[in-house]
């Protein structure tokens, strides 16, 4: 099972599933249930009907009650027993992450996409009672460097629901690329979606593909993805760059410059000058406006809008932003910034919306409602934020980017990350809501790269931030590992080799120039 849960007693004998099993579920589980009977189906060839009464022989009961077994929403109590199985919890949502233990615990055929005749479907007989160590539980998919398709994004939510993880940080603009429809700006898709061709082979590299890069999101499909990530308690987060990270949007409407010069679309990666210019209300306009537009699209109370790696030496020479910062009595550009980014957490106040941003938008004076995400540097200001009431999730760049080959973040030291801090005090841990693990793509072209990029690096990331950590055991975790792995290969998972995964420390340092050339896989 991964990620591993917080008890389990095993018991002697087996549950047989077969073509007579029953589900037994209230009506407002019908959901959950159809998900579990799907599963079932697509690989037995049973159809499994309903059972109008819990708790009987050969019957898989959903129960939903309160019990002081299970702690928060997202427990639940799985018991199989030889006669039957019975998943419980508070929530729909324990009910989902019971029946993703159930499936783990069924033979590996289980995800087969075709049924598989004279296999007997048995389950141990085991007591497990599991509830996650933390809230926020995510992956950060950056659509921008390299567009990737509906069906990846689809396909890499269900991964996600199978590790119990629930957040979809989606990260939709771009320097190299603008990927959502809006539909006020059409340019955005227009010019912003495309590029003339892309940089390959890593940061030293002077090679390009040789051919052009697009893709975007429609309304509509936003919709359904958003729709079907909910469908499997996976909440989906959208983020739109401000201010920095904005080559594509001023390649569309440059205007939202300081300059307003027509640039391309950048063909390389990396941290640019041209940024949104705050000195131009017009500016604010545009932003408040596509957030309107995001705002409608995706449910989440939460926004986040980047704020790092943002060079302001335009704004130094601007003479709107010079204007912006005597008016507003701002002494820096990093205070202007700060004007901007808090600005921006009013209107989407005003909207019910909560802003999020990298810890690069910390300051003494940011409102600490905001939601911080730690990836580098700042530790003082991330303290001072916790200290002050705010919270913040935790993406360790030296840890938990993926995007990094094995030789720079092995497995081993993903796993060992705890997600805290020294000297705060206990009742500060729930401002710790997680863990995040960014996966950017500059180097990350097509889906098997994506594959081999996460796996088996994002099974490490969901034990983190679900198993209590006196549960965690490296050893353990790998044994797990390699029936996980099988489970993969059904799931058409092209993952890293184990045996690559943990490369020796000496080798390591011996490749570190590696680095920064991405090896073919």
């Amino acid at each position: 099972m991964i990620p591993y849960p917080s008890k389990v007693e095993l018991k002697k004998s087996k549950f047989t599933l077969n073509s007579k099993t029953r589900i037994s579920f209230s009506p407002d589980l019908m959901h959950v249930a159809d998900y579990l009977k799907d599963l079932i189906r697509s690989s037995t060839g049973f159809n499994l009907a309903n059972n109008l009464e819990a708790n009987k022989k050969n019957t898989i009961s959903l129960v939903l009650h309160d019990t002081s077994e299970i702690l928060n929403s997202e427990g639940y109590k799985l018991s199989i027993n030889t006669d039957n199985i019975i998943i419980e919890s508070r929530t729909h949502k324990g009910i989902f992450y019971g029946i993703q233990t159930l499936r783990q615990l069924f033979p590996i055929e289980i995800e087969s996409r075709e049924v598989i005749e004279e296999l007997i479907w048995t389950v141990p007989c085991m007591s497990v009672v599991d509830t996650p160590r933390f809230k926020w539980r995510g992956l950060m998919f950056d659509v921008g460097r390299h567009f990737h398709d509906v069906e990846t994004i689809k396909r890499t939510i269900d991964l996600l629901a199978l590790l119990k993880m629930n957040i979809f940080h989606w990260h939709l603009t771009e320097d190299q690329g603008w990927r959502i429809e809006i539909k006020k700006y059409p340019k955005l898709i227009e010019t912003g979606s495309k590029r003339e061709d892309t940089k390959i082979g890593g940061w030293a590299s002077k090679k390009f593909r040789g051919e052009p890069h697009k893709g975007h999101y429609t309304q509509e499909q936003i919709k359904d993805i958003v729709e079907y990530a909910s469908e499997r308690f996976i909440t989906v987060i959208p983020e739109i760059e401000i201010p920095g990270h904005s080559s594509a949007a001023i390649a569309s409407y440059p205007d939202l410059s300081c300059e307003s010069k027509e640039i391309n679309v950048p063909t390389k990666f990396g941290i640019f000058n041209d940024l949104f210019c705050p000195g131009k209300e017009t500016t604010f306009e545009f932003l408040e406006n596509v957030l309107e537009e995001i705002i409608s699209l995706f449910p989440a109370d939460i926004i986040h809008i980047g704020g790092d790696e943002a060079p302001k030496k335009k704004w130094k020479q601007c003479k709107d932003c010079q204007r912006r910062m005597k008016d507003e009595g701002l002494k820096t550009v990093h205070e202007l910034q700060h004007y901007t980014t808090s600005r921006i957490g009013k209107f989407l106040a005003s909207k019910g919306k909560r802003l999020m941003g990298w810890n690069e938008i910390l300051t003494e004076t940011l409102d600490r409602n905001f939601i911080a995400q730690w990836w580098m540097r700042g530790k003082r200001n991330v303290k001072k934020h916790i200290n002050e009431g705010g919270e913040v999730v935790f993406s360790n760049f030296f840890r938990v980017y993926l995007d990094y080959n094995y030789i720079v973040t092995p497995l081993k030291k993903t796993y060992f990350y705890e997600p805290n801090l020294k000297n705060i005090k206990p009742e500060q841990d729930r401002q710790i809501l997680g863990i995040e693990a960014p996966i950017w793509t500059e180097w990350v072209p097509d889906r098997d790269r994506l594959d081999w990029q996460l796996f088996p690096r994002l099974a490490a990331v969901s034990e983190i931030g679900w198993t209590i950590k006196s549960n965690k055991n490296y050893k353990n975790f790998r044994k797990r590992l390699i029936d996980f792995s099988r489970r993969l290969d059904y799931l058409g998972v092209k993952y890293a080799d184990l045996k690559e995964v943990d490369p020796n420390p000496l080798k390591r340092i011996w490749n570190l120039r590696r680095v920064f050339k991405w090896p073919e896989i």
